[in-house]
């Protein structure tokens, strides 16, 4: 049987380019089983040394010094002039795979994955049998918005929000190859939904919290940075009032204070999981996320109706810049750079319900629906372009309602 092929250019720098990479194979598998054939890469990691230490050390300092990311930043951008037309560090690796997988199309969704990365592949498996595209998952412009993400050859460049797709046509994209798209997430959390009328049920049953109170998620990224021991007092203080959910990632240490902490402030409503598979689920029985900059993250609370607070203690990494400047310009969302600036917050809306009102009726306001199928037909379309496969497309959802697994 004649398939579509289709590489994924990735890294884990962070949690969210990985997580776009496994919703786009999970998606292509729901709407066309296996005709098409999805690969996906740690690129950065398994293709040389030198880039594998440069995802070490992105991690590290984001768990420990977001500051130092300002410097960080600044040193990845010369990227774009060493691999403006080839793959200096992993060209090798990068080719073999080329050679052995034959990908009819290339999907970047990693900042220095993209630039070199498509001339390599043209020149290695020929210029017509391979194409090119690049989602990014930045939710503005600017200063944070590298300049890696942009490789004016691209097929198709998907930008998350029009705000983004303007600063990328301005940089280099041409108009008729710019899209915007802003979900991209698994298929199970479109279909996987509490209801207002159902949140009070799944908190207790699931969680078991109170079904009444207000709930504060306090999240984190894969790599479990966090500051919830320096911001959960403040919840305790309304603890007939209010109640948490708190995810620690993988960061274990974390983990375990926190258990010996609840076990320690009996009267608090806490709900406490390590690394968490459904905060998609979690999110919708929340009232307020306090969160890092996280593309990924974001965009999931705004879908499911979450305001957020911004969590820039040590400060904000020149990424988490471009997402903060977005729902601050945008929802006038609030940010946090100690336990008395969020203090300050939960003290307001334990005051006045209505502040809360205002600020999730103004974080609403940047929230759109869109068909999540139709970035992924796109995609496909395009490699099917060159593979000429007899696709036959599924619907969705399910007729069953039900996500089927891999």
């Amino acid at each position: 049987m004649s398939k579509v092929r289709i590489l994924i250019l990735t890294s884990s720098t962070g949690g969210g380019h990985d997580a776009r990479a496994e919703a786009f194979a999970e998606w292509c598998f729901q709407l066309y089983r296996h005709e098409v054939d999805v690969r996906i890469e740690q690129m950065l990691e398994k293709s040389s040394v030198v880039n594998r230490a440069g995802v070490s050390f992105y991690n590290r300092i984001q768990k420990v010094a977001p500051w130092l990311h300002t410097a960080f930043y600044t040193f990845v951008e010369l990227l774009s002039y060493i691999n403006s037309r080839d793959v200096t560090f992993g060209r090798s690796y990068f080719i073999s795979v080329l050679r052995e997988y034959q990908p009819h199309l290339i999907l970047s969704v990693h900042d220095c994955l993209n630039r070199g990365f498509f001339q390599l592949a043209r020149e290695t498996l020929g210029a017509n049998r391979v194409r090119c595209v690049t989602y990014c998952g930045e939710f503005s412009g600017g200063w944070g918005y590298s300049r890696n993400w942009i490789e004016p050859s691209v097929d198709l460049y998907f930008s998350r929000t029009p705000t983004a797709r303007d600063f990328a046509v301005k940089s280099g994209i041409a108009p008729e190859k710019s899209r915007v798209r802003g979900n991209l997430m698994l298929p199970r959390a479109l279909l996987e939904t509490v209801t207002p009328a159902e949140r009070g049920n799944f908190r207790v049953k699931r969680l078991g919290l109170r079904p009444d109170l207000f709930t504060v998620f306090l999240a984190t990224g894969g790599n479990g940075a966090n500051q919830h021991l320096e911001l959960l007092p403040t919840l305790v203080k309304y603890a007939d009032r209010v109640q948490a959910i708190v995810i620690c990632g993988k960061n274990k240490q974390s983990y375990n204070e926190l258990v010996h902490w609840r076990a320690n402030n009996p009267e608090f409503n806490c709900y406490l999981e390590g690394y968490s598979e459904v905060v998609h689920l979690l999110m919708q029985a929340s009232d307020a996320i306090v969160t890092r900059g996280g593309t990924t993250t974001c965009a999931k609370a705004l879908h499911f109706r979450c305001p957020i607070i911004f969590n820039a203690f040590q400060g904000i990494m020149p990424q988490e810049e471009l997402t903060w400047k977005f729902f601050r310009n945008g929802a006038a969302s609030n940010k946090i750079e100690s336990a008395a600036d969020f203090a300050c917050i939960i003290d307001t809306w334990m005051a006045d319900p209505l502040a809360y009102d205002r600020v999730k009726e103004n974080f609403l306001k940047l929230r759109y629906d869109e068909d999540p199928t139709l970035l992924i037909d796109e995609i496909v379309d395009l490699a099917n372009d060159v593979a000429q496969a007899k696709l036959q497309r599924r619907a969705f959802p399910p007729a069953n309602g039900q996500v089927a697994s891999a």
